[in-house]
């Protein structure tokens, strides 16, 4: 029998929850955390309506990203910036995977007022590694993978590269290296406001890089000339209007139910010595913006035969069916001024079958 009881001693200061208590104390916090998340985003979406606060792209997705499950912890930033670059970079199809210029110069103008301080552009091209400040190309030629570092966050730019070009300058007797390229006439103006101007670099393409993607359906061996077959490494001029064209096209075929995944481009980049004086010359322009990298002969060749398909559904195939593509091309120069060039169809010989010409010369022109 106990004479004495004394109170039992309870513990001083903050006790932790349980039970029921921890779970409505866990749950006010969450809550309290979505609050200000979607408040500060709701700030940010009322300011840029009200033409406030200067709200830039990456703002805005930072924002977003602050709202949803899941969102990493500092990854968004990239994400952010990497878009940024690459909108405008992906052309009016949106399937651009390449950015072509020359070494040193601003991958994208509107990237200085997007990427946060002390941003770094890391290239990768094989064995070989630049870094760069913020959004400038490395300083020499080459195909190069894309990262971007922001602090502690790193991701590469999946889907796109960056080609810098091998100066013209370097170019010696009509040749770079072992490859024969020839000599462009001098600059003209052609009319006013279009001058033809000789290229003032080229695409170095190895046998191992020959397959990189310049968009969804293009590669670069597909503008080769069709000469020195066995000469490595090439040097070619492509422009990415040219592409950026032949994808709306593309895309314009595919809306009104023709499949079009099998384009061949017969003709791509000619170098002068070729346009001039290789194979059947008959046809070939002695100005031909063949030569200048952005002009393409094309066809759709879905069956695999080497030869146009019936796109019109007529049974037969013939020129009717490259004018399927010249009025895809008329279509995609309306609703987009800025790719305007040649068009023109030609019917089938005893070498080849029909096929469409593309360009984007700055002017109408039709054949």
């Amino acid at each position: 029998m106990k004479l004495l009881a004394f109170p039992e001693s309870r513990p001083r200061g903050f006790t932790k929850p349980s039970g029921t208590g921890e779970k409505l104390f866990n749950s006010a916090s969450i809550l309290l955390l979505v609050l200000f998340a979607m408040g500060w985003s709701w700030s940010i979406a009322r300011a840029r309506a009200t033409g406030e606060g200067g709200v830039t792209p990456a703002t805005a997705r930072i924002a977003t990203a602050l709202t949803q499950r899941g969102a990493p912890s500092a990854a968004y930033l990239t994400d952010a910036a990497l878009a940024a670059l690459a909108a405008p970079a992906r052309g009016a199809s949106g399937k651009l995977r390449v950015r072509i210029q020359q070494p040193g110069t601003p991958i994208s103008p509107i990237l200085a007022d997007t990427l946060p301080a002390g941003s770094v552009a890391t290239f990768s091209s094989g064995a070989d590694a630049q870094t760069t400040a913020g959004n400038v190309a490395p300083g020499k030629a080459g195909i190069w993978n894309l990262a971007l570092k922001i602090g502690n966050a790193i991701k590469p730019l999946a889907d796109f590269q960056v080609i810098t070009l091998r100066p013209a300058a370097d170019k010696k007797g009509g040749r770079l290296g072992l490859y024969y390229i020839g000599n462009w006439p001098a600059a003209k103006a052609v009319r006013p406001g279009v001058v033809y101007e000789p290229p003032a670099g080229f695409i170095e393409v190895t046998q191992a890089t020959q397959n990189t993607r310049v968009s969804d359906h293009f590669r670069l061996r597909d503008f080769f000339p069709h000469d020195q077959a066995n000469v490595w490494p090439k040097y070619i001029v492509v422009e990415t209007k040219l592409i950026d064209k032949l994808e709306l096209i593309l895309t314009d075929l595919e809306s009104r139910g023709i499949k079009a995944d099998g384009v061949r481009v017969m003709s791509g980049f000619r170098t002068p010595q070729y346009n001039s004086g290789v194979g059947d010359t008959r046809g070939r322009a002695s100005l031909s913006r063949h030569m200048y990298g952005d002009a393409a002969d094309i066809f759709i060749d879905n069956d695999g035969n080497g030869n146009m398909d019936d796109l019109n559904k007529d049974g037969r195939v013939n020129i009717a069916d490259a004018a399927v593509i010249r009025e895809a091309a008329q279509r995609v120069e309306r609703a987009h001024p800025s790719l305007i060039g040649g068009i023109g169809v030609y019917s089938a010989t005893s070498a080849h079958g029909p096929f469409t010409h593309i360009d984007t010369r700055g002017y109408s022109a039709r054949w």
